[in-house]
């Protein structure tokens, strides 16, 4: 069980985000444009600038980025610098990171290339494969499909199911996609203004949804684009 007992993030003027939560294995945190869930994604990593005020209780689960956390980012082509081959930017032996390349489905030749050489799936790819070589307890995924086309999309689910499944590593999924979330997430939670509004199972939620705003958003689709009321 991962427990976030609290996350009250805020600034000299107003708070921004309240909220707690838990869940088994894998965990949607949806909201549209501006609800927050960006901001708590990034004070999961510590990224928040100092002039934001974070207070946080994670029980006996100290995140630690690069250490116990691992971020998917939502763009794989900021990620990684365009002018540096993609195994000099992939800190650990070249045999290690053969075997994360394998589980990723790239071949090893890919490590000898440019970013700019990849299309976005396989860069996408590529970013997992840093991820796992962390060996991470909790893996972020900061809405990874949104830059894809609808197959590389498909087969980038399909390849995060199937390692988090084989690795047992947790799951935080921040996203817009409902159809996303179905693929990976068995518990789910509705942000607006920073605060949660419904969680429970997914498909429970998905089918007999109690808030106005849920519905509102079930009935958008959550597909190709920000949900905005």
């Amino acid at each position: 069980m991962f427990t976030c007992k609290e996350l009250h993030i805020s600034t000299d003027e107003k708070v921004l985000v309240d909220i707690s939560f838990s869940f088994e294995s894998s965990f949607a945190l949806i909201g549209e444009s501006g609800s927050g869930k960006s901001l708590s994604l990034k004070a999961l990593l510590g990224m928040l600038p100092k002039a934001v005020h974070v207070k946080s209780d994670f029980g006996e689960f100290m995140p630690r980025r690069g250490k116990n956390v691992a971020l998917i980012p939502q763009n794989p082509f900021t990620a990684l610098s365009p002018l540096t081959k993609i195994k000099d930017q992939f800190l650990i032996e070249a045999d290690e990171a053969k075997k994360y390349f394998d589980l990723v489905g790239l071949e090893e030749s890919f490590l000898q290339r440019f970013p700019s050489e990849l299309s976005g799936g396989q860069l996408q790819r590529v970013v997992i494969a840093f991820g796992l070589a962390l060996r991470p307890e909790l893996l972020l995924l900061d809405e990874p499909t949104t830059a894809l086309d609808i197959k590389s999309k498909e087969d980038i689910l399909k390849l995060l199911k199937d390692l988090h499944v084989e690795y047992g590593f947790k799951l935080v999924f921040v996203t817009h996609d409902i159809e996303a979330v179905k693929t990976l997430c068995e518990e789910i939670a509705i942000l607006k203004d920073g605060r949660i509004v419904e969680r429970g199972k997914l498909k429970e939620l998905i089918s007999n949804p109690k808030e106005v705003y849920t519905k509102q958003l079930i009935e958008a689709g959550f597909k190709n684009r920000e949900f905005r009321v």
